[in-house]
C-alpha cells in the first residue's frame, strides 16, 4: 500500500518593527501616539528598576534575581493587550509585564530580599500569580485558570510564560495539551531568550522552533520577533480574541535574547562570546522603539531626559520604602503552604525557630 501524506505543517514569523525602527505598514497595528507612549514609559521603568536591582545587588543589598533587561517587549506588551479580569501566570522574568497588571515597585524588590511578603498584592482583583521559580508549572496552573474561568461563564482568559529552557519540563506539555483537549481560553507564551542558563537554544531541542511544539496538540503555533513590541502586541490580541471565541489556545515564541546573565549567580562569559552578545544589543527593543518613536516625532531628547529624571525618582522612592522595612516576619515561608496545617511543615517550622534561638543565644 502506497504511503500518503495525513497532514502538513508549517509556522509562520511575524515581524512588523524591525532592527532600524522601521514598521511594515501593512502589518502595522496602528496604536494611537497614547498606546505607544503608554507601552515606550512601561518598558523603560522596567528596565530602569532592573538596572538599579542590579546594583543593589552587587552592593550586597538585595539577594540574587534573574534580570529581564532586553525581554521587556514581550510581557509588556501582552499585559497591555489582557483584560483586567484575565489571569497572569508569569515564571520569573515578567518584570514589566507584573508592573502593568498593577504589582508594585517594591514587591519584586521584598520577594528577591527573601521576604515572601513580596507575593502580597495591594489589590485581590488583580489575578496574578505570584513569580514561579518552579520551571514550568504555571503552564498547568494557566490552562486551569482558564478551564475555571469558562467554567464560571467569565469572559476571561490566562496568559503564562516560560522560557525556552521550561519547553523541556513536563508541565509544559501537559498544560498544552490539557489547555487544547479541552479548548481553554489560553495563551502559551514562550520567551525563547536563547538560553538555559548554560545551555544554548541549539543544544536545547532539535525542533527548528519552538512554535512548532504547537501542531502536536492541534493549536495553533506561531514565532514572533520577542524584540518587537508591535510584532508582541498583534499576536497575542489575536490570540486573545481566539480564546475569548472559544476556539481555544495558542502559542507563541517570541525570539529575544538574554542580554543579561541568568541570574547574578551566574556568569555568561563561561559559556557565550562577547561578540554575539554585543550583536544582541544591537537588536534589543528600547533601542529599537525610541528609533521608531523619534520617526513618527512623538518623541525627542527633551522628552528623553524628562522621563529618565520621573522614573529615576520613581524607582529610587520605591528602594527607600524597601529599605526602610524591617518589620518582615523571619518565618512566613513556612506558613499557609497549604491550606490546612502539614505536620511535615510543622517540624520544619519548629526546628528554624529553634536554630535562630540558638543563634541569637550564642550572639
Amino acid at each position: 500500500m502506497p504511503n500518503k501524506e495525513v497532514a502538513k505543517f508549517s509556522v509562520s514569523y511575524l515581524q512588523v518593527l524591525n532592527e532600524n525602527g522601521k514598521v511594515d505598514a501593512k502589518l502595522d497595528p496602528k496604536l494611537s501616539d497614547e498606546q505607544l507612549l503608554e507601552m515606550h514609559r512601561w518598558m523603560r521603568l522596567a528596565r530602569e528598576l532592573d538596572e538599579r536591582m542590579l546594583k543593589l545587588q552587587r552592593q550586597g543589598r538585595l539577594g540574587t534575581f534573574p534580570p529581564n533587561t532586553g525581554q521587556e517587549a514581550i510581557s509588556i506588551p501582552a499585559a497591555l493587550a489582557m483584560q483586567k479580569n484575565d489571569w497572569f501566570a508569569g515564571a520569573f522574568r515578567e518584570l514589566g509585564g507584573r508592573l502593568v497588571r498593577g504589582e508594585p515597585l517594591t514587591s519584586t524588590l521584598y520577594y528577591y530580599n527573601g521576604w515572601e511578603e513580596g507575593n502580597i498584592l495591594p489589590d485581590d482583583d488583580l489575578r496574578l500569580l505570584p513569580t514561579s521559580v518552579v520551571i514550568g508549572c504555571q503552564f498547568p496552573q494557566a490552562a486551569g485558570l482558564a478551564y475555571a474561568s469558562r467554567y464560571k461563564g467569565e469572559d476571561a482568559a490566562a496568559v503564562a510564560f516560560i522560557g525556552d529552557g521550561g519547553t523541556s519540563e513536563g508541565d509544559f506539555h501537559e498544560g498544552l495539551n490539557f489547555a487544547a483537549a479541552w479548548k481553554a481560553p489560553a495563551v502559551f507564551v514562550v520567551q525563547n531568550n536563547q538560553w538555559a542558563i548554560s545551555i544554548p537554544r541549539s543544544d536545547q531541542t532539535p525542533s527548528a522552533t519552538l512554535a512548532q511544539k504547537a501542531i502536536a496538540y492541534g493549536i495553533p503555533g506561531v514565532q514572533v520577533d520577542g524584540n518587537d513590541p508591535l510584532a508582541v502586541h498583534v499576536a497575542m490580541t489575536e490570540a486573545l480574541a481566539r480564546a475569548r471565541r472559544g476556539d481555544g489556545p495558542t502559542l507563541i515564541e517570541a525570539v529575544t535574547y538574554r542580554l543579561m546573565m541568568h541570574t547574578t549567580a551566574d556568569d555568561p562569559t563561561k559559556y557565550r562570546g562577547k561578540e554575539e552578545e554585543e550583536l544582541a544589543w544591537t537588536k534589543e527593543p528600547l533601542v529599537r522603539f525610541d528609533k521608531y518613536l523619534r520617526a513618527k516625532k512623538l518623541w525627542n531628547d527633551a522628552k528623553e531626559e524628562a522621563l529618565k529624571a520621573e522614573l529615576k525618582a520613581e524607582v529610587e522612592a520605591a528602594v527607600k520604602e524597601f529599605e526602610a522595612r524591617d518589620d518582615f516576619q523571619m518565618d512566613a515561608p513556612f506558613l499557609n503552604v497549604y491550606g490546612t496545617e502539614h505536620e511535615e511543615i510543622k517540624r520544619q517550622h519548629q526546628d528554624y525557630l529553634e536554630n535562630v534561638k540558638r543563634e541569637g543565644a550564642n550572639g
